[in-house]
Formats: C-alpha cells, structure tokens, sequence
C-alpha cells in the first residue's frame, strides 16, 4: 500500500473533505491511501488539522518535511489559494517523489516556470489539472478520430475568475492545444467573456455566466460540430484515477506545454478583464 500524503494551506476545504472517500472507492484502492496530512494553520471557523484528520482517519503530521519522508506521493492542495503553492511546494519539488498540485497551479505564469524548474532539476514527477479536463464529454471528442483539425470552441461555465477560469481554459487547451497568441474581453463586469486568438485562423470564445453548467460547443473540419448542453461525465471519478495511475507510474498525465499555456491564459485574461475590447497578448 503505497501512501500518499496531504500538504494544505487549511485541511477543512472542499477538495481536502472529498479526495480521501474518491480515493478510498477508486479502482486502485488496494494500492493507495490518503495516510499523512499537514497544513500551514486552521481554517478559521472550520475544523482544526487534528479534527480534520481524526474525521478522514488520517495520521496529522508535525512538519512538512516529515510528511515528505514518509510519504510516496503526495499532493499538494490549497485550491482556492494558489499564491501559497510556492512555499508548500518547495521543498515538495526536490524530493523525487510523484507530486499532484491541485489547481489552480500557480498565480502567475513566472511562478509556474519556477515550479516545472525545480521538478525537473530534481527529476520529481508532476503534474497539475483541473478535472475538467477528464470529463468523459472531453475526453471522448479527444479520442474521437473524426474529430480533427478543431476550428473553433465555444465554453462556458459559473464560477469567479480568479478561481474558477481554470475550469474552461482547462479544457480549451485540453482540445485545442498550445498556441494561443492574443485574447480580448469582451463582456460585462460580471460576465467574463474572453475571445482567444490562434495562428490559422482558430479561435475559443471563454463565457463565465453565474449559475451556468459546464457547456462545450466544438466545430471542427467541413462545418461539423459537436454540442455538449453539460459537462458532467464523472470528471472527479475521472481524475482521480488518472492521479493515481500517475502516482503508480510517475508519467505526468497532462504535458507541461499545456499547463503552461493554461497559465499564460489564464494570467492574460486577468489583463483583459481591466482592458474592455483591447488584444492582450499571451506570452508563454
């Protein structure tokens, strides 16, 4: 039984409260267990480290290097506050260990550069996704073979900026691939809605509609399309599987490059969304 260990910035968040169970219920739950957790303090008006653990039946440890030592793999959360992934990850990196950053990866593209840095000089596997990204819709238009040459894509999804964009670029990138050039907001204060340019006239349209689904719209080659009214495919069910079967075999499941470019969207459209109707570039 190989054990994975919880590295958080407050344990009582919503991604820390259901991993365990989905990990404890997934096809390789006789090889993998959520066994040791640490966080940098208490979630304030919520449960304490220790009561966290004792609820989820894990062994709360006293430091983050402890946990690195006894741990095979480890996950790095604090979902809804990537600008602590940098501490928490410090020296997670350098421990050649298979390490999941939950997102949203980093708060700004430099920061993401300095992470994939610090893996690769350690040889420490890693990866970092949205679950989106597994949803059985996306994944089905990905494998599907006569879906080629993808012209446009339209999502939309509920959710703030800051914390929930990651959800629809995920899943852009995830169909499109790297090589988004420019974006442009083009939408209202409380209805994000970015156009993202690509080379050989491709383009995804970004909406952000309050207590929205998850939408996918794809046209692809002579005039055909595909229409997905919700994507909701057991994408968590999904994605931990793939985190484990990347925990067992310490191949990243999503490439660099995207992750990357995920992050340069993401860091462009904050741009845009103060420059109404103006190209932002997208430097990665």
């Amino acid at each position: 039984m190989k054990k994975i260990g919880f590295i958080d910035h407050f344990l009582d968040e919503w991604h820390a409260n259901n991993y365990p169970k989905w990990i404890r219920e997934s096809t390789l739950k006789d090889k993998f267990d959520v066994c040791y957790a640490w966080a940098e303090k208490d979630k304030e008006g919520g449960q304490t480290s220790k009561q966290w653990c004792d609820t989820q039946k894990v062994k709360l440890l006293e430091s983050k290097e402890e946990l690195i030592n006894k741990s095979d793999c480890i996950i790095v959360l604090s979902p809804d506050n990537p600008e602590r992934h940098e501490d928490l990850c410090r020296d997670v990196l350098s421990s050649g260990k298979p390490v999941y950053v939950d997102k949203t990866f980093a708060p700004d593209l430099k920061t993401a550069k300095k992470l994939f840095a610090w893996a690769e000089k350690s040889k420490t596997p890693m990866f970092s996704s949205s679950a989106l990204r597994f949803a059985k819709e996306i994944t089905d238009i990905k494998a599907n073979k006569e879906v080629s040459d993808i012209r446009f894509i339209n999502t939309r999804g509920p959710g703030k900026f800051s914390n929930y964009s990651i959800h629809q670029v995920e899943m852009i990138v995830a169909l499109m691939g790297p090589g988004a050039k420019r974006l442009m907001h083009c939408g209202i204060n409380d209805v994000p809605v970015l156009v993202i340019d690509y080379e050989s006239n491709r383009r995804a349209m970004f909406n952000m509609i309050p207590a929205h689904p998850f939408q996918v719209s794809v046209q692809y080659g002579e005039n055909k399309g595909i229409n997905i009214p919700e994507v909701k495919g057991e994408f968590f069910k999904n994605f931990i599987e793939q985190m484990l079967a990347f925990f067992e075999s310490g191949k990243p499941v999503v490439p660099r490059e995207e992750t990357l470019e995920i992050m340069a969207i993401i860091e462009a459209g904050s741009q845009a969304l103060k420059k109404l109707d103006k190209w932002i570039r997208v430097h990665c």
